[in-house]
């Protein structure tokens, strides 16, 4: 997911950085032309690490300017298909959960959220399992997995697919859920049963 990568570029110095050292003047253009940028071979560049080494400058006649070949490595950002991923959910829609992972955030389709008919509760801003009755918050921590990717060229933007209706994805509390209820079955149900009569008591006492 996230990558330290080597690469090469000519770029330009212009004329208001002659005054600084060349590997520092070469460090903020790169900063200012790659930071940020999102491209389909490496990903979303989050930061230039470092200036690996600056080569011997050319000038263009009526530019002005010094044109260096240079070699830096940066730190990107690049999800891939069937990768198991755990984020914060940023946004809840009436089409789904946006899921923050690192730098972008992905869409969990409503139909993807799990094996359950989610609806939008637009007054709370949540979505809540017909069946279930789970719920789907900002702020909830999830596990999911990728099933597409569209990474816009030279673009601040970048799209990805999740789901989870997998066994083992979802919010944590349903994962551990999942496992009580494989490999610990008493448990589960015990926990099950104080829940119902915790509910009845309470419907009872309203």
């Amino acid at each position: 997911m996230f990558e330290l990568i080597t690469l090469e570029d000519v770029i330009r110095i212009p004329p208001a950085l002659f005054d600084k050292p060349l590997e520092e003047a070469a460090l903020e253009v790169l900063q200012q032309e790659y930071e940020g940028i999102t491209d389909p071979e490496i990903g979303k560049i989050i930061e230039i690490v470092e200036v690996l080494s600056v080569g011997v400058g050319k000038l263009i006649p009526g530019d002005g300017a010094a044109y260096h070949p240079v070699q830096f490595t940066a730190m990107a950002f690049k999800p891939k298909v069937n990768e198991i991923v755990e984020g914060i959910i940023a946004e809840i829609v009436d089409f789904g959960a946006f899921i923050r992972v690192g730098p972008l955030d992905g869409l969990c389709h409503v139909s993807q959220i799990a094996d359950d008919f989610f609806s939008y509760d637009s007054r709370k801003g949540i979505l809540v399992g017909k069946t279930t009755g789970r719920i789907i918050r900002p702020g909830d921590f999830v596990r999911a997995k990728i099933v597409a990717v569209s990474l816009s060229q030279a673009s601040k933007t970048g799209k990805f697919a999740l789901t989870m209706r997998h066994p083992y994805l979802g919010k944590l509390d349903w994962i551990n859920e999942e496992i009580e209820r494989k490999y610990h079955p008493e448990k589960f149900e015990k926990k099950k049963q104080k829940k119902r009569a915790t509910k009845k008591s309470k419907s009872k006492g309203g």
